[in-house]
């Protein structure tokens, strides 16, 4: 959700910005801006729309010489998506422009508060709020002003700031939102995602909560909120560049979907050893625990419903999943004894954040899987399971979900023989079984080579509805989401069970039902709803196992997922779902990788 990007040094500012706003595009977006030091002055270019239109202008006006600057794309919150309210902003008296990403919750307090002494607001926005203060409180120290302004704000910010007092200079500040500090030779950079920075670093800090940071060419100094220095460590990044480009892919999305082998293969083989399932990184004893909440939002909340059915089943212990939105306000029962995971691909998602401290509050131990090592859910956790997806770049999560259901299924696996829950016998067998997932990922793909065709007959359906049953109603919510978000095709996931209160009142003739049929041990009690539905004239899309035939005589059309362990389907059955939603976004002519209206990482609430 938004993006952020500055550099100082020898090169040219603007061309450094613009490719780093390019890379981050996929955080979703709907206006973008730079500003730039030149002569003494801060020269600025905004637009609204695409990074390309800024681009243009940028290339229009000249180019905006200058060896230091800022840039940020924006997500609309407060005022309309324009060329006004689009960062950076400037103060009043043109000597600081600020980007940000966060939301001001008392902005409109300190509005009210600055237009009474005089100051005269341009924008709709929160942000400008801050880079008046900042203009109101400074008295020649930025960084003593900026640390009087920040102490006035509540909610959440990564900030970048660019003076005209002070040429060649930088400073940044963060509280609860990304923010990295990008270490280069004669260079320094400040980003919210790496993926801006990759092409010139991977070399970088992490900042934390309430810290703000000074940025110069040669040197990076960081201060805690009192103004005093604190010393950082600097972590190396290990992917390249070619991770973050399409590698002759037409979007990021069908990439992603396609490294899932690879990805699942990182996730799991390094925790597969002797034929058991380590976890070097835990320190727990499941023993203690008498209850396990797992919560996250949107595609990882999918996951942890998986999660629920499968550790539930194999542990015997009471598992609840909960949407994070609504944990962080619900009175629920969480104490000592409770086990809670907490699910985020970015490790940055706010209601998750905070759904998280609620459950540290309340005395429960915290397990996070993230996918962004030194991320911030990563450091609040008792103990941190990383997904090792690699990065994703499209919004619509694919290999990011797959790696999640893998750890929590080894997890699961390994947490029922901790307990005594398992047997050695069933322990060695799942535990060879889940090896294999990363060449059953491969053979998904391979197999679902006509999923074009389908997506072809179907692509035009008004709206559709997913069914299934336990782990197959897990999957359909994942399978709805990916549909809907990329393609704009109205969907709804049901317990298939489900259908006679209410929904099979929406069944027509031509309806399409996709059916997950994956969980053998419900499959004819799902064929029973898959003949209601085709009573009433709905088009039947089947997922199923391989080779079962039976499926040809009830369905319209199906999709075949390679069989495996029951309990282990999820993870290889959502793949044909993936390529279904991205081949019918793509007949529509969607923009894939930028869905409208939505972001990587909602860092806000």
């Amino acid at each position: 959700m938004c993006g952020i990007v500055g550099y100082t040094g020898q090169l040219q500012a603007a061309p450094v910005l613009l490719n780093g706003l390019k890379h981050l595009e996929y955080r979703g977006y709907d206006s973008a801006g730079i500003a730039v030091l030149n002569d003494g002055a801060i020269e600025m270019t905004k637009t609204s729309g695409k990074v390309d239109a800024l681009i243009e202008k940028v290339q229009e006006i000249g180019g905006m010489p200058g060896i230091s600057g800022i840039g940020h794309t924006r997500w609309a919150t407060h005022g309309v998506p324009n060329e006004v309210n689009a960062h950076p902003h400037l103060s009043q008296d043109g000597r600081f422009a600020i980007v940000h990403n966060g939301i001001i919750e008392n902005f409109a307090v300190l509005r009210k508060e600055l237009e009474d002494k005089g100051v005269v607001f341009r924008s709709e926005t929160d942000t400008e709020v801050i880079v008046q203060l900042l203009g109101i409180y400074y008295e020649g120290d930025i960084k003593k002003a900026l640390l009087r302004t920040v102490s006035r704000l509540e909610g959440s910010y990564a900030l970048g700031v660019l003076s005209s007092d002070e040429p060649g200079t930088l400073y940044a500040a963060r509280v609860a939102s990304p923010l990295i500090i990008g270490i280069g030779a004669g260079e320094n950079f400040f980003a919210s995602d790496i993926t801006a920075l990759i092409s010139h670093t991977k070399n970088v800090i992490d900042m934390d909560d309430g810290e703000i940071a000074e940025i110069t060419p040669d040197r990076i100094t960081v201060f805690d909120h009192a103004g005093r220095e604190i010393k950082k460590e600097e972590r190396y990044v290990s992917w390249d560049v070619a991770s973050a480009e399409k590698n002759g892919y037409d979007h990021f999305m069908l990439k992603e979907i396609m490294e899932q082998p690879a990805s699942l293969k990182a996730a799991i083989e390094p925790r597969i050893r002797a034929g058991a399932i380590v976890f070097d990184e835990l320190d727990l004893d499941m023993k203690k625990y008498d209850r396990v909440m797992i919560t996250a939002c949107g595609s990882a909340y999918h996951a942890a419903v998986v999660g629920k059915y499968l550790i539930q089943k194999l542990c015997r212990i009471p598992v609840d999943a909960e949407v994070a939105s609504e944990l962080r306000y619900e009175d629920a029962v969480i104490d000592e004894r409770t086990l809670a995971i907490v699910i985020s691909q970015s490790g940055e998602t706010a209601d998750t954040i905070a759904a998280m401290k609620k459950c540290k509050d309340a005395g429960a131990s915290v397990l996070a899987i993230v996918n962004v090592v030194g991320s911030t859910i990563a450091k609040l956790a008792d103990s941190v399971i990383y997904t090792w997806a690699g990065p994703e770049i499209a919004v619509a999560t694919t290999k990011g979900y797959t790696t999640q259901v893998a750890v929590l299924s080894m997890f699961a696996v390994w947490a029922a023989h901790e307990t005594g829950r398992m047997d050695e016998a069933l322990f060695k067998k799942m535990t060879a079984d889940i090896r294999l997932i990363p060449k059953l990922a491969q053979r998904a793909l391979d197999l679902n080579a006509r999923v074009k065709k389908l997506a072809e007959k179907y692509h035009d359906q008004p709206s559709l509805f997913f069914i299934g049953r336990n782990l197959d109603y897990a999957v359909c919510l994942e399978g709805s989401l990916k549909l809907k978000e990329i393609s704009y095709i109205h969907s709804e996931a049901y317990a298939a069970g489900e259908l006679k209160h209410g929904t099979i009142a929406l069944i027509e003739p031509g309806r399409l039902v996709v059916a997950l049929c994956c969980y053998e041990e419900l499959f004819d009690k799902t064929v029973s709803n898959i003949q209601q539905v085709k009573a009433r004239g709905a088009d039947v899309l089947a997922v199923a196992p391989e080779g079962n035939r039976r499926i040809f005589a009830e369905a319209n059309a199906s999709l075949p997922v390679p069989r495996t362990d029951p309990n282990l389907v999820p993870v290889i059955e959502i793949i044909p779902l993936q390529l279904f939603a991205y081949y019918v976004a793509k007949r529509n002519g969607c923009d894939i990788d930028k869905p409208k209206n939505l972001a990587k990482s909602v860092t806000v609430e």
